[in-house]
């Protein structure tokens, strides 16, 4: 039987906050003197304009809970993949189209274990994570609080053990 190597064991960095963040600046943090990142994968998700329509998508969190569910989730996925590094930054507040909403940012020595990672965890936070989305329209109307998708829970599903 082989031990797993954990050796490439790493403590995950989660923030969920107001203020807007600063991609290459969150990059260059992880990586900074690093040897030992060969990969870094990283998703960026943004506010669509939803066809003209929409003005801000509003986004409510549950503080403290939406932080726990966002690390366990976070740690498993350095138990699954040999990530060197792992940042998941969530936004929110009124977010306007084409501004940053959500930042992760998985490292690891090999390009698959960055991108199962960052993957992994963008799932996660789209069906999982504590977070409500309402719509605010270009008419002045505010929306319903927006549901989750099928599509959503079906990428979720295919990481179940």
């Amino acid at each position: 039987m082989t031990t797993p190597d954990t050796s490439a064991r790493c403590t995950p960095l989660i923030r969920i906050q107001r203020e807007d963040f600063d991609i290459a600046a969150e990059i260059a943090a992880l990586s900074r003197g690093r040897a030992d990142i060969g990969a870094i994968a990283s998703f960026t998700g943004l506010c669509r304009d939803e066809g003209g329509r929409l003005s801000a998508l509003e986004l409510e969190h549950y503080p403290g809970m939406a932080e726990a569910e966002l690390g366990r989730v976070a740690r498993e996925a350095v138990q699954r993949w040999p990530l060197t590094g792992l940042v998941a930054i969530h936004r929110y507040g009124l977010i306007r189209p084409a501004e940053n909403i959500v930042l992760v940012i998985a490292a690891s020595s090999h390009r698959h274990a960055a991108f199962s990672g960052a993957e992994f965890m963008m799932d996660f936070l789209k069906t999982r994570a504590p977070f409500w989305k309402r719509e605010h329209l270009v008419t002045g109307e505010i929306g319903g609080w927006v549901e989750a998708r099928d599509a959503d829970d079906a990428a979720m599903a295919r990481w179940a053990q």
